[in-house]
């Protein structure tokens, strides 16, 4: 908007609700602030709520990469800390209402990628991808360390000079191991005792069946309670694909894939944020049911908030349904934008 426009802007809707209006135009967010941005059809229609968390003042968004949601309901985000950031905090917690409570982190500023949460022994813990330095890490929910892994040379499958591993994301077995992709290193999947013991490596790069491009998500689908199986978002072939729990290839589900980049499962339902400007839906054959906010094509990363769309995504990294089926979704934008889906019931 150039001066003029302001200045005519400003003349016809008088000075005080322009300010306010001015204020929404730069986040990007509709002028009449009633007005209900509404995506998806039928009945997966969601109410969409642009920068529904906020940071306190003294830290900025990074890229905003991964979501965790605890037993009580509060959010994790993980996010890389902008460099103008004054605080270096990577993961922020915030209330079920979206009330920010407080940060910690500092250790991931600059890595802070995938986070994922799980219930051992009647304790919650987090498990943290940091790509800048090339970690697995398991804290508490305030931080404290229990482990730490950087490249899993157990494997046999990373040279001893100069090995490339850049852990993205984590999924569960269910009965306590864990998996992490290498989704921006080597493209290995590695799986885990709960103790951090070595089991075993599948994957690998390539586009045959068995092999990955870009694994960067991963998550355990048990919407078939007698099959649980392991799927990877096999995200630069453009597919999701699925491998038994001991890693073995099944097959590969492409309906309406571009770049998926993560998953999260509630009841029968599959949501996948695509890095291509969209969150989709599938249901428990992988169908799309939805198509949510599709902003494709997009090239608004490292564009102003205000040139933002509203109701369109950017480049979504990470999507959670949370505890009530609303909808979370996290963006790999440089200053960062997390959006709530709230659902039309």
């Amino acid at each position: 908007m150039d001066d003029i426009t302001r200045r005519e802007f400003i003349k016809k809707a008088g000075t005080a609700a322009a300010g306010v209006a001015m204020a929404r135009i730069v986040r990007g967010l509709p002028t009449d602030p009633d007005k209900k941005i509404i995506v998806g059809s039928g009945e997966h229609k969601y109410e969409c709520h642009h920068d529904w968390l906020q940071p306190p003042s003294d830290i900025l968004w990074g890229d905003t990469h991964g979501i965790a949601q605890d037993g009580k309901g509060r959010i994790y985000i993980s996010h890389t800390v902008h460099p103008d950031s004054p605080k270096g905090d990577a993961i922020l917690v915030f209330d079920k209402n979206g009330k920010f409570l407080k940060s910690w982190g500092e250790r991931f500023r600059g890595g802070g990628h995938g986070l994922d949460l799980r219930k051992e022994s009647g304790h919650e813990y987090l498990y943290h991808c940091d790509i800048a330095h090339r970690q697995v890490v398991k804290t508490d929910l305030d931080g404290k360390v229990m482990w730490e892994k950087g490249v899993p040379v157990e494997a046999g499958v990373y040279p001893a000079k100069d090995p490339v591993f850049v852990p993205t994301n984590v999924a569960f077995h269910p009965h306590g191991d864990f998996y992490v992709t290498d989704g921006y290193g080597s493209d290995w999947i590695t799986q885990w005792t709960i103790k951090g013991e070595f089991v075993r490596v599948f994957g690998g790069r390539g586009t045959e069946p068995g092999k990955v491009s870009n694994a960067h998500g991963i998550w355990l689908d048990d919407r078939d309670k007698h099959n649980p199986l392991i799927v990877v978002a096999d995200r630069a072939n453009a597919r999701m694909q699925y491998f038994t729990l001991d890693g073995k290839h099944v097959k590969f589900s492409t309906e309406g894939m571009r770049q998926p980049c993560h998953f999260h499962i509630r009841g029968e339902l599959m949501v996948v944020p695509d890095l291509r400007s969209v969150v989709t839906i599938v249901d428990k054959n992988n169908k799309v049911v939805a198509s949510l906010g599709d902003g494709d094509p997009s090239n608004l990363r490292g564009h102003p908030r205000s040139d933002f769309i509203p109701g369109k995504f950017i480049h979504p990294h990470a999507a959670k349904f949370l505890h009530n089926g609303d909808i979370l979704v996290v963006e790999w934008v440089p200053i960062g934008r997390i959006t709530l889906l709230k659902k039309v019931r």
